[in-house]
């Protein structure tokens, strides 16, 4: 599976590491150097974040549930500055893309503006979600991924990649190598929330899920080498 450009999304928990919250920079940098190789060899790389690092609105009953997601997109908004840095100080050039106005922060979203990003060679993130509540990350990179014409959406997972159940709680659950997304969708198998599901199946849109944890996971994921379970658009 040659890709020349994937949308690779990463949740704001597994950034933080064995410290919950905030930046474990160890982890964010194995993630650059990784991401690195394939931009070296001409790949176009777009970044969606979760913001779990820092808020996870939905637990929260005494915050109204637009102003909830509002700050769910400010934190992603937060991951992305600081994965971005990170990236550069590994040697690569990027660029913050929001839905919305963030001063001189980031660049307001457009698709020519990200393909003029991606054709200088720059990792592109996609941050702030889609600008409204109710909408997830995991939407937000199907969406971005579906605008932007990528070939596959990477999902770098704690877990390494999709079961038939939950193996935290099954030790005998099943991992599946291969997977279509209406079966994932069937099965309620949430690989990415509903939404994001069914905007990848009327999209065709692949998806290929395996672990954060994983040596060289992303960078063999890039490679179209999947350890974990790919996701068939049909």
């Amino acid at each position: 599976m040659e890709m020349k450009r994937v949308f690779l999304k990463l949740s704001g928990e597994a950034l933080a590491g064995d410290r919950k919250t905030g930046f474990d920079e160890e982890t964010v940098r194995k993630v650059a150097k990784q991401v690195r190789e394939s931009v070296d060899a001409g790949v176009e790389v777009g970044v969606v974040i979760g913001g779990g690092n820092f808020w996870r609105g939905r637990t929260s009953d005494s915050i109204d549930r637009v102003k909830a997601d509002q700050i769910g997109m400010l934190a992603t908004i937060m991951n992305a500055v600081y994965v971005s840095e990170i990236f550069r100080s590994e040697g690569m050039m990027t660029q913050i893309l929001t839905p919305f106005e963030c001063g001189s922060i980031t660049k307001l979203f457009s698709k020519d503006r990200a393909n003029k990003y991606f054709a200088k060679g720059m990792v592109v993130f996609f941050a702030g979600g889609i600008g409204h509540p109710y909408f997830s990350t995991d939407t937000t990179i199907a969406l971005r991924a579906i605008e932007m014409d990528a070939d596959c959406i990477l999902l770098a997972k704690a877990v390494d990649g999709v079961y038939d159940s939950d193996p935290k709680t099954n030790p005998q659950a099943k991992k599946y190598e291969t997977i279509s997304i209406k079966d994932v969708i069937d099965k309620q198998l949430a690989v990415v929330d509903l939404t994001a599901s069914i905007m990848c199946m009327e999209h065709k849109m692949p998806m290929a899920v395996f672990s954060l944890n994983e040596p060289n996971g992303i960078a063999n994921a890039m490679r179209g080498k999947i350890n974990g379970t790919i996701v068939t658009a049909g």
